[in-house]
């Protein structure tokens, strides 16, 4: 069969299942008795498996948590795992089109939340199932397409799946970077409060790992030199607002939005203001706290945990920030290289996480996945990869973000990125090239065909 041929054929209905996909607000919400993570989520999983048992799968939903298509026999299991819930999305946050719309240019170049993490590439592994189907190749092992709902909030739909099915025998996730992800680094999440502060407000960041795009504070007039703030920002090239009212100043500073797992690519807002306020003289227990602990830059050295190994460097985020009652409170992300563990990188931080104007605790921690390049699982997916594109040269890599891998055995995440692309994961205007969903299918009826030769 001409897997690139039949890949075309499916064309059509590729974007049909995508743009129906995406048009459902599948981010997290209320907990209802039918509902763990809310409506959309919910609505999503059961839309998807939908599709599959129109397309003629054995379907499986457990609980609203995850569901499951399957095909073939045997006592092993392939699991395609990956996820449809999302990350929040506004139109009035700077998308260009509505992101529960799906659109696109004259490029062919696509549009919504989702479209590259990570319905996008469910949708392409469901085009995958159907083509390696098609070609009636023999199924000695069973293949099942995993649809979680909990992914961008704690992955608790996997642990769920896990409980009820187990693990799987080889696996991937069609949500890190091609060629493949051979491990992926721990991460540790950071709970920060201010102890005294004359702030009157503050608000920034919409979810725990993505850099904040928009911090808004108020401030007492007359607090600090606005001349200074003003060319702070502006030799920053920041973007931002300051709305002078009655008795206080509302200063909006604007960055930019990526993944926590590549803050390199974003701009913290968050930061950046924190760091403005405290050039211009603002005088602030948690702002003195906030730029000591912290300040501008992800390596964690404010910490006193900046370390990298051979596959990375640790990274840092501080991502939302809101108060309550007087109490400024929030949230950092921290991933750290693949070869350390997260007791080390607590301990490193033990004597910086409480002074007279600030508190830090630990929230949680994650140890880091690691699979060697020469084990049968990254060599065959690596050759799935290699064989479809004729890209010899990328090799496998390690990942900051956390993907499903860490939660089941014998998985690893394998695209749906290309290599050297930003997608705008978790930013607006996500995007993705309909040509690149339709080299993922290849890739994964591939990958799939040789999972199912081991």
């Amino acid at each position: 069969m001409d897997v690139k041929a039949s890949v075309q054929s499916y064309k059509e209905e590729l974007l049909a299942r995508l743009a129906t996909l995406v048009a459902i607000n599948s981010e997290e919400g209320k907990a209802e008795d039918d509902a763990p993570f809310g409506k959309g989520p919910k609505e999503a999983l059961q839309v998807a498996l939908g599709m599959m048992e129109k397309d003629g799968y054995v379907v499986k939903n457990l609980d609203n948590y995850i569901g499951y298509a399957e095909m073939g026999e045997g006592d092993q299991v392939i699991g395609v795992i990956g996820h449809l819930d999302i990350v929040p999305a506004r139109l009035e946050d700077g998308w260009a089109s509505d992101p529960f719309t799906l659109s696109m240019d004259e490029n062919e170049v696509l549009y919504g939340r989702g479209v590259s993490d990570d319905k996008g590439a469910m949708v392409a592994s469901m085009i995958a199932m159907n083509i390696v189907r098609d070609m009636n190749v023999p199924m000695n092992k069973r293949v099942r397409l995993i649809l979680g709902c909990n992914e961008e909030t704690g992955s608790k739909c996997l642990a769920h799946y896990v409980k009820e099915e187990g693990h799987v025998d080889y696996g991937f996730t069609p949500d890190g970077d091609f060629p493949c992800v051979h491990g992926e680094k721990g991460m540790v999440r950071l709970h920060f409060k201010s102890k005294n502060t004359k702030i009157l407000n503050i608000e920034g960041g919409r979810a725990s790992n993505v850099v904040c795009a928009k911090c808004r504070v108020e401030v007492l007039k007359q607090s600090y030199c606005s001349k200074k703030l003003n060319d702070y920002f502006n030799n920053h090239n920041m973007k931002f607002e300051i709305e002078s009212l009655e008795d206080r100043d509302v200063i909006t500073v604007y960055g930019q939005a990526a993944h926590a797992s590549t803050p390199e690519l974003g701009v913290n807002a968050i930061c950046y203001l924190m760091e403005g306020l405290k050039l211009a003289g603002y005088q602030d227990d948690f702002v003195k706290f906030f730029t000591e602990h912290f300040g501008v830059n992800y390596d964690g050295d404010l910490l006193g945990c900046k370390v990298s190994d051979e596959y990375g460097m640790l990274t840092m985020v501080p991502s939302t920030i809101h108060m309550e009652d007087g109490v400024i409170s929030g949230n950092v992300d921290i991933r750290y290289p693949v070869t350390l563990c997260s007791k080390k990188i607590v301990k490193m931080m033990e004597d910086r996480l409480e002074d007279d104007f600030g508190l830090i605790e630990v929230g949680f921690t994650v140890e880091p996945l690691f699979f060697a390049k020469d084990s049968k699982l990254v060599s065959s997916l690596l050759e799935a990869y290699q064989e479809t594109t004729g890209d010899y040269e990328s090799q496998p890599i390690t990942l900051g973000g956390g993907t499903y891998a860490k939660g089941i055995d014998n998985t690893i995440a394998f695209g749906c990125a290309f290599p050297n692309m930003n997608y705008h994961i978790h930013d607006v205007n996500e995007f993705v090239p309909l040509d690149h969903l339709m080299k993922q299918v290849e890739i994964y009826v591939a990958a799939i065909l040789k999972l199912l030769a081991l």
